[in-house]
């Protein structure tokens, strides 16, 4: 198991509203979108999606609400105030927020429009985790699909801009499969000049 990676999501955090139309004390949103592309990431060399399997077989058990992954500032817990759901679009997240300073300035804020952003904390599991190909996107060279996630630890009401570059922490297994990545590349294009200095050896040979 890997170190703990964040992603921030680019969907919008809402007021849930009773039945009568009413306002609740409850916030919700995706925690994370399926299929969703990510900004360039690690300076514009990759984009990631999440496969819509990913999490199949991820461990969701003892998940915390944070304000800005900041564990001393909590808002909930899943099984007493926060409530997950996976559909076909992501994971859907729903909490009660309790009748704190912190939970009350939370929500006026999200009511005011000031907090719209949420991000996730997790981990992938350390075998058949992601998937790396080639991006036909002209800003980035490759595509990471994420296969599978081990344990999803926080959903956090954030302040930072979505899926950008400077707010996502990137594993350290992500970073040495970029090197990696550029190491090939680099010994491939090696290898085409290796090639063609060779070609235009021949060539001037056989003159």
């Amino acid at each position: 198991m890997g170190k703990t990676e964040m992603r921030a999501t680019p969907t919008e955090v809402k007021i849930r509203s009773a039945e009568d139309g009413t306002e609740t004390r409850s916030i919700e949103g995706y925690a994370l979108k399926f299929n969703k592309r990510s900004q360039p990431l690690m300076g514009g060399y990759f984009v990631e999606i999440l496969d819509s399997r990913c999490l199949d077989n991820t461990d969701m058990s003892n998940v915390v609400a944070t304000f800005n992954h900041d564990e001393s500032r909590l808002l909930g817990r899943t099984g007493v105030n926060l409530t997950l759901t996976k559909d076909n679009v992501g994971l859907r997240f729903k909490i009660d927020l309790p009748n704190t300073t912190l939970g009350n300035d939370i929500l006026e804020e999200v009511r005011m429009g000031i907090l719209s952003q949420c991000s996730f904390a997790f981990t992938l599991p350390d075998d058949n985790a992601d998937v790396w190909t080639r991006s036909n996107e002209d800003d980035a060279e490759f595509k990471r699909t994420i296969l599978a996630i081990d344990k999803l630890y926080d959903v956090s009401v954030v302040t930072t801009p979505a899926y950008e570059d400077t707010n996502v922490s990137v594993g350290s297994r992500s970073k040495q499969a970029v090197q990696k990545l550029k190491d090939e590349s680099l010994k491939k294009v090696r290898e085409l000049k290796r090639q063609e200095a060779l070609r235009k050896l021949n060539i001037e040979y056989l003159k």
